[in-house]
């Protein structure tokens, strides 16, 4: 019975400290506002990068959904929102523009090596689609 207790108590501990460490870090860094963002959509990029740098999270998502409302089709901005909404803690609606990121750049290595889509398995290497169904795998 020792023996027994002496293998599972380690393997338990072992379980729980996985399942604690399973939620990736969100990223670093932000993405720049590329050429041919929208004039109206630019200036809400740039306000969101001065925010996000200060550690202001609420006001650079508020910004970065502005900068959308001017420019839905902006990957970067759904990207640095989802960056932002993961940096408050809200993992639910930062993977949805996570996701929505990866649809408008299926190419753009940065978004499609971003958390989520490391989580489920869909890297730039080998997420060759253009369009990610949003509940895939439970999201």
């Amino acid at each position: 019975m020792n023996r027994v207790l002496a293998f599972l108590i380690p393997l338990a501990i072992s379980s729980l400290l996985a399942a604690c460490a399973s939620h990736k870090a969100p990223p670093t860094n932000i993405l720049v506002a590329p050429a041919g963002t929208s004039a109206k959509a630019a200036p809400f990029m740039a306000e969101g990068e001065r925010l996000f740098n200060a550690k202001d999270y609420t006001g650079a998502s508020a910004a970065f959904q502005n900068a959308i409302a001017q420019q839905s089709d902006l990957a970067e901005a759904h990207y640095n929102l989802a960056v932002s909404l993961d940096r408050m803690g809200n993992r639910t609606d930062a993977k949805k523009h996570y996701i929505t990121a990866a649809n408008l750049a299926p190419g753009n290595k940065v978004i499609w090596d971003s958390p989520p889509m490391r989580e489920i398995g869909l890297t730039h290497d080998i997420g060759k689609k253009s369009y990610i169904d949003s509940t895939y795998r439970g999201f």
